[in-house]
């Protein structure tokens, strides 16, 4: 079935912005030392052409997978469209991946190259124990000290130096596959989610009327490169409309907002932890005075927060869901007319969307069930998962809807209402708990920075509900506070029993608790109290 992405490849997308907008600035990048270098469209091309030439020499062919360990750098961008230009499949990990999680991905994705930061080297050496099929490992960077790794170990920028500044001819078409991109295992194992040529341009373009992004906005994005919110999200629109990246390498809340203030970023991209980390910063005079127009919003805050984020910096949040299986935000406030908090919108263009029960029967509005998602495979959803019919066969229907396991309803108006992840929903003596309706709770209480909610067995209930608290910096806070607090905003059935305070939590690479690491720990025998998961309660 063709789409708007039908017959386009990022080659092409590339070729295109090179021509027609060879000069413009196509990417800002800000690294954490405060260095600050700007890439014209036609200078990125040629990187990219270069990167392509590079592999090709190494021996990297189509279809071959190549895992990447890169910060948000040029560089990694570079990389992921020079694997992509020569049909090579890109495997993105993130900084904070471990040596058993780099072994893992390199047995499941078959990768026999390896680009990596220069600091990371020793976790990968430790990674590559058992591993004999990997050829080389790429180092951007010079390293500090060169451990004695299991292959040859080469300078990337040695590699890329000197090579083409013109494309690669590669036999690609839409349905080429050019990542496998994991999902951020924020609550259970992450999946590679198969990316193709066609998941790529569409995204670009669903981007586009999303935000209405035009060649002279600048979207800035402290999202990290290797996951969907940036790749879908921020880097294909920007590619797509011909407009400026402003990719920053860290998010910092201290000096966040004076970036965006300072770069003139038009459009932005942001997650909770970051909306509630900017209101604890001390006001200033200048906070509204900006030139954001649009904020791209994902994941529930509370509509005091809310309220309290857009008053002081005089923004409106474009609240959105979605996956890195579903490509685009399918459920999005619409850019233009009315937006309906704490609605995520309304089918965006190209989808379909509805609420449907356990045995696959759709639901009615105000009645809360699964939400499905319809596209077309290989353009506006994930054909699959690498490596794994079986899950895919779960996910995906013959006829196009995606399941995604979240729970959600819709209003007689056709604006829907995301309720939980299916894992965050709690069963409790036969009652229904929502973790993010505790946490929104808890959230709200003003001597709490950050709360999150699992679900722990109970031989007689279920399961204990129990709540990790993150006081703001300075506060006093006890356990029992917590509860009255939750006891006199919740049904009783819904307070949690448990209350842990932390110092901070664990994260995946796209900043979301790892609330499967929680669980993890509250269910380890042996927990050391000098660690920052001391019990109080």
């Amino acid at each position: 079935m063709s789409t708007i992405a039908s017959g386009t490849t990022t080659a092409s997308l590339w070729e295109w912005s090179r021509t027609a907008h060879g000069q413009r600035t196509f990417l800002v990048h800000l690294d954490e030392q405060g260095n600050r270098i700007e890439l014209s469209y036609a200078e990125m091309a040629a990187r990219i052409h270069r990167c392509a030439h590079a592999f090709v020499e190494l021996g990297v062919g189509f279809g071959d997978t190549v895992l990447l360990q890169l910060r948000n750098t040029p560089t990694m961008l570079a990389t992921l469209f020079g694997l992509a230009e020569i049909g090579a499949i890109a495997v993105p990990l993130g900084m904070g991946a471990s040596a058993a999680e780099i072994n893992r991905a390199i047995r499941r994705t078959s990768c026999a190259w390896i680009v990596v930061e220069a600091d990371r080297l020793e976790c990968h050496r430790t990674a590559l124990v058992g591993q004999p099929d990997v050829r080389a490992v790429l180092v951007a960077g010079a390293p500090s000290a060169q451990p004695s790794m299991p292959c040859p170990t080469l300078a990337l920028d040695t590699l890329v130096e000197g090579q083409a500044d013109s494309p690669v001819q590669a036999p690609l078409n839409s349905e080429t596959v050019t990542e496998i991109l994991y999902t951020s295992g924020s609550t259970a194992a992450p999946k590679g989610v198969l990316i193709t040529q066609g998941n790529l341009v569409f995204s670009g373009q669903y981007g586009v009327w999303q935000t209405s992004l035009r060649p002279d906005d600048r979207l800035l994005t402290t999202m990290p490169a290797c996951h969907s919110n940036f790749q879908l999200a921020a880097l294909t629109p920007v590619l797509v409309a011909g407009a400026t990246l402003v990719m920053v390498e860290r998010y910092s809340a201290h000096s966040y907002w004076e970036t965006v203030r300072t770069e003139r970023a038009t459009v932005i991209q942001l997650i909770s932890m970051m909306a509630r980390t900017m209101l604890l910063q001390p006001p200033n005079p200048l906070d509204a005075q900006h030139s954001v127009r649009e904020v791209q919003y994902f994941i529930a805050i509370s509509d005091e927060e809310k309220a309290a984020f857009e008053q002081r910096f005089g923004l409106h949040l474009m609240n959105c869901y979605g996956s890195t299986e579903s490509i685009g935000w399918a459920l999005t406030d619409p850019p233009v007319g009315e937006r309906r908090w704490p609605s995520v919108g309304r089918p965006g263009l190209g989808y379909q969307v509805g609420i449907f029960d356990e045995d696959g029967h759709q639901l009615d509005p105000h009645q809360v069930g699964e939400i499905r998602i319809k596209g077309i495979p290989g353009h506006s959803l994930t054909i699959g998962y690498h490596d794994d019919p079986r899950t895919t066969r779960q996910a995906l229907s013959p006829d196009g809807w995606l399941c995604t396991g979240d729970q959600g309803y819709c209003d007689e108006d056709g604006w829907f209402y995301f309720v939980d992840r299916r894992i965050d929903m709690i069963k409790r003596a036969g009652e229904n708990i929502s973790a993010t309706e505790v946490e929104t709770v808890l959230s709200a209480h003003p001597l709490i920075a950050e709360a999150a909610v699992v679900a722990l067995p109970d031989s007689l209930r279920d399961a204990t509900v129990k709540a990790f608290v993150r006081p703001v910096p300075g506060a006093i806070l006890t356990a029992r506070q917590v509860i009255d607090h939750c006891a006199e905003h919740l049904n009783s059935y819904k307070v949690p029993e448990l209350v842990e305070l932390v110092d901070h939590f664990p994260r995946t690479e796209s900043m979301k608790i790892a609330k499967a690491e929680l669980s993890r720990l509250s269910l380890s025998p042996c927990k050391k109290t000098n660690q920052p998961f001391e019990r109080n309660i």
